[in-house]
């Protein structure tokens, strides 16, 4: 009997936490940076046409794209901070660069709130 109410109760514990994470995660994102499988791109960005470039080095992999969007700064740097440490990353030393394993992405505004480019910089760790 005692393992039997130990199961539930396990049970419960990650029925509870998988509710948790769902209702915790910002909006999925409906693609992906341009370049990139594991970068979400914040669905109020668009991809630029043409701006991506990507290099596969031994180092690793070099990736520039750019997003604009009528959006402000404030909510791409929110939405990036809830969904990328769901993803492996970790912030910088900077407030828009983030790390994992052997990469450093940095996020570059242009623009304005309302008017706002985004670039994505994703560069081998130094």
């Amino acid at each position: 009997m005692r393992r039997a109410s130990l199961y539930i109760g396990r049970r419960a514990v990650l029925a509870f936490a998988a509710a948790t994470f769902a209702l915790a995660r910002p909006a999925r994102a409906e693609q992906f940076v341009p370049g990139t499988e594991d970068v979400p791109l914040m669905k109020d960005l668009t991809p630029v046409e043409g701006s991506d470039l990507v290099f596969d080095k031994p180092e690793g992999r070099i990736i520039e794209a750019t997003a604009r969007g009528k959006v402000a700064r404030a909510d791409v740097r929110n939405f990036y901070a809830a969904a990328l440490p769901q993803l492996g990353w970790q912030p910088a030393a900077s407030p828009d660069a983030w790390t994992r394993e052997t990469e450093t992405l940095h996020l570059d505004f242009k623009g304005h709130d309302g008017d706002l480019w985004v670039t994505f910089r994703l560069t081998p760790k130094k």
